[in-house]
């Protein structure tokens, strides 16, 4: 597999690390990046993550093959807008969001007007750590890569996003839109607002001076993802909000559930409650492939 040009829309992160492991595989002739600042030029050059970074929309999508939106969720549909002028006849665009029902559904047929095709996909990798200055090469290896086609979408067009993210390292899986984003609610956005929650919680200054002292691994492994982008997953949550919403109603029912087995004293419950958990997250994690922080 080989394009001929690839454009990064945002060259962050998963665009800088994009950029990387394109250009150390060979997957394309040319690597350019659209950056929103002069100050992301100069990292993209002192970085080696594109071959070229602009800041002009039109000249970093000419004669482009694949179009990869990296952007935040709330900016995909204001980028690609600034770009479809100079959109190559039969041109593929994808992303990178992690919601899919409102991204297809607003980027594909802006992109069919274009005489381009727009194939959603999902690379479930990422870091708590944000920029192009944490960009690496190997970010996507054994990561899934979802891609969500709809009967619109050229087979050839989808077997081409597909081949990208294998080329890179991942593990491509098809699913519709909304079956990604109700799977995704629970095993990716939910538990960033657990994070955040706890965060939020043990280390609140209304507790005393001494808790912040007594938070161990344990604390630091559960919250890690709370570090992530507010703005960024702000956007997730508000694009997602109808699934986040139910699932964390549910959530919050079986902790209410296990409030109630503390305040009975129910020593076979909680004990259940603790077992069930390690038999089922040793499970998934005995099955898993290196799973990327996500």
């Amino acid at each position: 597999m080989h394009f001929q040009k690839i454009t990064l829309a945002g060259v962050g992160l998963l665009g800088g690390s994009l950029g990387l492991a394109i250009k150390q595989r060979g997957l394309a002739k040319k690597v350019d990046g659209f950056v929103r600042r002069s100050t992301g030029i100069a990292e993209c050059d002192k970085l080696g993550v594109v071959d070229h970074a602009t800041r002009d929309p039109i000249r970093a999508v000419e004669n482009a093959d694949l179009i990869v939106l990296c952007t935040p969720l709330a900016r995909m549909r204001d980028v690609l807008e600034t770009m479809l002028p100079a959109l190559k006849p039969g041109a593929i665009v994808t992303d990178v969001g992690s919601v899919k029902a409102s991204v297809v559904q607003e980027l594909e047929p802006l992109t069919a007007a274009a005489g381009g095709h727009f194939i959603g996909s999902h690379p479930m990798a990422g870091a708590e750590k944000m920029g192009v200055a944490a960009a690496r090469a190997d970010l996507f290896v054994n990561a899934v890569c979802v891609l969500t086609p709809t009967p619109r979408s050229p087979p050839e067009a989808v077997e081409r996003v597909e081949e990208l993210w294998r080329a890179v390292g991942g593990r491509p899986l098809r699913m519709t839109p909304d079956e990604h984003d109700d799977l995704v609610s629970r095993s990716s956005h939910l538990p960033h607002v657990v994070a955040a929650e706890l965060a939020n919680y043990v280390l609140s200054p209304a507790h005393p001076k001494e808790q912040a002292t007594l938070c161990a691994n344990g604390f630091r492994d559960t919250t890690r993802i709370a570090s992530g982008s507010p703005e960024m997953w702000r956007d997730i949550a508000l694009a997602n909000r109808n699934n986040l919403a139910r699932v964390l109603g549910v959530f919050i029912e079986d902790l209410q559930e296990f409030k109630l087995s503390l305040e009975n004293a129910d020593r076979k419950a909680i004990e259940e409650f603790f077992d069930k958990a390690r038999q089922r997250r040793d499970a998934w994690s005995g099955h898993s492939a290196s799973p990327s922080p996500e």
